[in-house]
């Protein structure tokens, strides 16, 4: 019997999508599901969550909850982590308000910049106990990592526990293939692509259409002139500006200008992407926030909205058993499935570069294609990455670097480096201001962030 324990299970839309598509599965209809969660509130939650799925499809997997990490991860096959270390009160509004006050805006705050910093710092240290945990415990697990800021985790965890077999999964690639299929009016059955780069940076070195008679077709022409149109005020499919639950409206005016500018398409969203580079939020020329429709701090809307949803959420369950079940096709479960029924596909996944990617460092982490097998995981060779998209990529592959040094060795010299090479945040603050931020946010978050030194 497959088991796989899900470590923040009380991520109450990742844990549902995953245990969906598993259970839809006829091969994994009786799997082991062992859910953990420091919140006992979060983890009943949970627990009603997958039990009403596994009523709704009919079927019977065995399911327990644990409040100790250890208890969960006995006889696991697969390790799914899926948490926010400080949640949303106080950390994350931690992480927004006082970069606000020195002027520094952000969206999303989880990646890179000075929010993805202080959320490293306080993640990296839990993921590395939950390595120690695993290579005590099930040191032969699979361990599907989900966490932000991923290309820290990933590379912090791999530096300290270079024998565990871990791989860093995000949805963007595939989502954003899906996004560009539909923006062309293609199938999205019809689309083959290459993509590689670093979390949420990751690029599409080649986007075509594939024909009958096996042949393809070259996509970037035509998303080249929807670029054009896009940037001259044409609305060209509902994904160029979408309306969220939260009320803000969404736009990838930022990504086509980027496709225009480095001649191919990145995989995070505009809202996203904006944070990561120095030119589109700018205190000295705010025309173009709106401009480009950047949604400033929608991270917080976002998760304020999901509050309100949770609070709701066990009582709805309670008296409402008709779910709606549907497929995600997640890279998590799609990996489990690969490899529990020897069926082999392709992913894209965060991986140590050792390689891979000949222009960038061997020791940073690299998204990149994987093909998973019955023998497991393996990172395919990519070569060199067009120059200028080298270029971009190791402006946040710096900030990655020192900020796990920081975190590794508990230096605080290392955060302030990492804050100073940020793009965004470099481009706004002088010196002085980005020492009095990081020595404000390292005393507000407390004990979050171990000692440094």
């Amino acid at each position: 019997m497959i088991k796989l324990a899900i470590i923040g299970s009380g991520s109450m839309v990742f844990t549902r999508r995953i245990v969906t598509d598993l259970l839809l599965d006829k091969n994994l209809s009786g799997m082991e599901i062992a859910l953990m969660d420091i919140d006992p509130e979060k983890l009943r939650v949970s627990e009603l969550i997958v039990n009403a799925v596994a009523n709704e499809i009919g079927v019977k997997p065995t399911i327990s909850t644990h409040i100790d990490r250890k208890t969960a991860l006995k006889n696991a096959d697969f390790v799914q982590t899926t948490f926010q270390v400080g949640g949303f009160d106080p950390s994350t509004k931690i992480d927004f308000n006082i970069p606000k006050k020195y002027g520094l805006k952000q969206t999303i705050a989880d990646t890179l910049g000075i929010g993805g910093i202080m959320r490293g710092l306080r993640t990296i240290p839990i993921l590395l106990d939950v390595a120690k945990d695993i290579m005590e415990i099930c040191p032969k697990a699979i361990w599907l990592q989900s966490v932000n800021p991923m290309a820290m985790n990933i590379m912090a965890i791999s530096k300290k526990f270079p024998e565990i077999n871990v791989i860093g999964l995000c949805h963007s690639v595939p989502l954003t293939a899906m996004m560009l299929a539909n923006d062309l009016e293609e199938k999205f059955e019809d689309i083959v692509f290459e993509c590689a780069g670093i979390n949420h940076m990751s690029f599409y070195l080649s986007f075509q259409k594939q024909l009958p008679d096996g042949s393809t077709i070259d996509l970037y022409p035509k998303l080249k002139q929807i670029a054009k149109n896009i940037l001259n005020g044409q609305k060209v499919s509902s994904r160029t500006q979408k309306k969220t639950s939260h009320g803000k409206f969404l736009s990838e005016k930022v990504r086509y200008d980027i496709l225009m500018r480095l001649g191919y398409f990145v995989t995070e969203s505009s809202e996203h992407f904006s944070e990561y580079v120095p030119w589109y939020i700018k205190n000295n020329h705010p025309n173009l926030i709106d401009k480009f429709k950047i949604p400033i701090d929608d991270y917080i809307l976002r998760c304020e909205n999901q509050n309100k949803i949770w609070k709701n959420h066990s009582k709805n369950l309670t008296h409402n058993s008709n779910l709606e079940i549907s497929s995600s096709n997640e890279y998590a479960s799609e990996i489990i499935k690969s490899l529990a029924t020897s069926n082999k596909i392709q992913v894209n996944g965060n991986v140590i570069n050792n390689g891979a990617i000949k222009n960038l460092p061997n020791d940073c982490c690299v998204e990149i294609p994987c093909d998973i097998d019955k023998k497991g995981i393996h990172p395919q060779e990519i070569g060199n990455l067009p120059i200028q998209l080298a270029a971009l990529i190791s402006t946040n592959v710096n900030v990655q670097q020192l900020t796990v040094e920081a975190a590794l060795n508990h230096r605080r010299e290392h955060v302030y480096h990492a804050a100073m090479v940020d793009p965004h945040t470099a481009s706004e603050l002088s010196l002085n201001q980005i020492y009095q931020m990081v020595d404000e946010l390292i005393e507000a978050h407390g004990e979050m962030i171990p000692k440094l030194i």
